[in-house]
Order: C-alpha cells, then sequence, then structure tokens
C-alpha cells in the first residue's frame, strides 16, 4: 500500500489544532521536534497527571485526508491540523492497519504504528456534533467506531513535507488490530 503525505503539523503550545508547516522533523523515540506532544514519556495533557511515566505511544498523530471529505458531505468543515494530527495523509487505509505496522515517509523517516486515536471529548468545543461523527457505537455489535487516526512511535528521524510518499509494510502474521492507546 502507499500513499502520500498531504499535510503535515505541529504546536509548541497545548491547543486543541496544530498549524500546517512547510516540514517536520521526526525524532527516533521522541516524536515531532518542537511538538507539544514530543518526549519519550507520555505527553497527553490529562494523562500526564495520573500516568507521567508511562512510555509515549502517542507521539505523532496521523490522520487520514479522506475523513475530512466524509465530514464535509454531513456539514462539518475541516481541514489538515485541525484535528491535531501531525501528519495527515491520503491513499492510505490507516484504521485499516494493523499493531506494529511501519509507515516510511520521505527518503528516510519511519514511523511504527502504535493504536488508535482516542477522540477527546473536545472535538465537540471545535465543531458543536463532530464528535458523534469520529467516534460511534455500533448499535449491533456494541464495538466502538474511532475514526480519528492512529498514532505512532518514531522508529527512524527524517523531515517529512507535504507531497512525500508513504510506504506501509505490515508486521509479520498473525496481525493484532489496533486499539485505543
Amino acid at each position: 500500500m502507499t500513499g502520500q503525505v498531504t499535510a503535515v503539523s505541529r504546536n509548541e503550545t497545548y491547543s486543541f489544532s496544530k498549524p500546517p508547516r512547510e516540514s517536520i522533523r521526526l525524532l527516533a523515540g521522541l516524536g515531532v521536534e518542537g511538538d507539544v506532544h514530543a518526549g519519550e514519556t507520555i505527553r497527553h495533557q490529562f494523562r500526564m497527571t495520573y500516568e507521567p511515566d508511562l512510555p509515549n505511544l502517542r507521539q505523532v498523530h496521523l490522520m487520514h485526508e479522506e475523513l475530512f471529505g466524509e465530514l464535509a458531505r454531513k456539514g462539518f468543515e475541516v481541514s489538515a491540523g485541525q484535528l491535531g494530527e501531525n501528519i495527515t495523509t491520503r491513499g492510505v487505509d490507516l484504521l485499516g492497519l494493523p499493531t506494529g505496522a511501519l509507515l516510511r515517509l520521505g527518503e528516510r523517516a519511519v514511523l511504527e504504528v502504535t493504536g488508535l486515536r482516542n477522540p477527546c471529548a473536545k472535538i465537540n468545543d471545535f465543531r458543536p456534533g463532530l464528535l458523534g461523527e469520529v467516534f460511534a457505537l455500533d448499535p449491533v455489535s456494541g464495538d466502538f467506531t474511532f475514526k480519528s487516526g492512529v498514532m505512532a512511535v518514531v522508529r527512524r528521524g527524517g523531515t517529512v513535507r507535504p507531497g512525500d510518499c508513504v510506504e506501509v509494510e505490515n508486521p509479520p502474521l498473525p496481525h493484532r488490530p489496533l486499539e485505543r492507546v
């Protein structure tokens, strides 16, 4: 599976959205250079208060651009970085990847997918009603659907820019499905 990076974003401070950039630099074992969520241990603002020493499995947030079109058809205008993602992609089924899938971005960078992003209730402050479109309970199976992207850790650093290729390498079988991280 091959796709493309359509946008990159980072923010130095805690804020719901992240401004788009011309490029971002990924640092092995840390995340996006200059991003508030970069670090070896958890940097999620709420979770740091009760789990400060956990490894940071949420170093980089990736979201599929196709979601923006789906949301637009339901009346929600959203663009790259506005939901807090660092890397926006097109042509990669991020939500269908198994845990441990490797994403090769640009010339050098490698990310390892760790799980699904659990959407925050603050998403409704950004756009009222949006949480229900990216997080839903299936009334038949009782399973939750998470559409707000995936989280990853940086295995090999490098610079990532819009237009870069994204190549997927799945881990050996059996694959483990993505869970919330």
